[in-house]
């Protein structure tokens, strides 16, 4: 059985091992989930990642971040999905819980967050919010 969203894989994870306090968790590897998870290392939300290649397998280990025993990423929500593809102009883009959030959004010029996009006057998919 193929994986049909690998993006959605991946947040999905990341929910599920901040539900029971993981602090380190292991995905397979592609560019846009690595893209995806610099993001998300620079607004903060994730402590570290690293790309490991065991037996010709590419994986990713995220290390996960927590504030006073409770992780830092409240929600994270895929909105673009290979059935229904979310694609927004520069003016159109999502503001995120008041600009406390970052929506993640694969434009022209690479992934961003929102803000980054709309400074840059860029539109494109808007992959994920993160709360």
């Amino acid at each position: 059985m193929s994986m049909q969203d690998p993006i959605a894989d991946m947040l999905t994870r990341i929910r599920n091992a901040q539900a029971v306090n993981e602090i380190e968790i292991k995905m397979p590897c592609s560019t846009l989930k690595l893209s995806i998870l610099e993001v998300m290392k620079a607004e903060g939300y994730i402590e570290e990642y690293e790309q490991i290649t065991e037996s010709g397998k590419s994986d990713i280990k995220v290390r996960l971040k927590y504030y006073q025993d409770r992780p830092v990423i409240d929600k994270i929500k895929r909105v673009s999905r290979p059935g229904l593809r979310v694609y927004k102009r520069s003016h159109e883009l999502p503001t995120v819980l008041a600009g406390m959030g970052i929506a993640i959004i694969s434009t022209s010029k690479g992934v961003m967050t929102e803000r980054a996009a709309r400074a840059d006057k860029l539109g494109g998919e808007v992959l994920c919010t993160v709360e």
